[in-house]
């Protein structure tokens, strides 16, 4: 079920559900799924450029990610069962594509970075396909012969499912622009999930993230890279949620 939360058609769905659409995506013949997570950031970004809104709404799924959205979307009447982030479907998606012999790419993040991503993920889930672990020039996309160089890439591995952690908005405008020649069943932006994942990021525990403070953690990680966006950019979110508020009193 899909509803309309802040601008963006946001789906009611759990981490399960999503994982199971993915993988049917994987043994089906039709379009590619796209799937992308929502958080703070991306509803501010949505509300200053309406195009990447429409970029994300767009998605056939768009999870809630950040308990802020949750609880907005809870206070307005839709029943969120849970956050449903990228860094946490990418190792369950892992795991299921272990279990059935499809295969991943992993597409993006710093020098080095999809490479160790993709060491742990196999460590993690003996007999995982990876048959690709690209991080592509900065603003490749930008460059048509990087940007076509890239494309090969990606499409020559022939990839199950593809994740791309480029950060918001480049992942998810790549993915939509580019979904079709990609060659990928199910295509996923996953933001900071690799770094997570190759150990240069640590993720907060499980009680930090129920409690809504995974920002604080991150942000005390990476102050210089975070600081703008969490204590400046993020502001805009409240004003934003206020008025989704308010249409529950009209």
């Amino acid at each position: 079920m899909k509803v309309e939360l802040c601008g963006l058609s946001v789906d009611v769905i759990t981490t399960e559900e999503t994982v199971t659409r993915v993988m049917r995506a994987c043994a089906g013949e039709g379009a590619p799924l796209v799937v992308f997570s929502c958080n703070v950031d991306m509803v501010v970004k949505a509300h200053r450029d309406p195009d990447f809104g429409r970029v994300l709404s767009a998605a056939d799924i768009l999870t809630a990610d950040g308990m802020p959205i949750v609880w907005l979307g809870r206070l307005r009447g839709h029943p969120f069962p849970e956050r449903v982030a990228g860094s946490d479907l990418v190792p369950r998606i892992a795991t299921a594509c272990a279990a059935e012999g499809r295969s991943v790419f992993l597409f993006g993040a710093g020098p080095g970075v999809a490479q160790a991503a993709a060491q742990r993920l196999q460590e993690e889930n003996p007999g995982l396909r990876v048959v690709g672990a690209h991080s592509p020039p900065m603003y490749f996309e930008r460059d048509p012969a990087a940007l076509a160089e890239a494309i090969r890439v990606v499409r020559e591995a022939s990839p199950d499912v593809l994740f791309v952690a480029l950060g918001a908005p480049r992942q998810e405008r790549f993915i939509q622009a580019h979904k079709e020649e990609l060659g990928a069943r199910a295509l996923l932006g996953i933001g900071g999930s690799l770094d997570m994942l190759a150990g240069r990021v640590r993720r907060a525990p499980r009680w930090v993230q129920r409690a809504g403070a995974e920002w604080l953690w991150r942000l005390v990680q990476e102050p210089r890279r975070l600081a703008r966006r969490y204590l400046v950019e993020d502001l805009a979110f409240f004003p934003i949620a206020w008025r989704e508020l308010r249409k529950g009193d009209r």
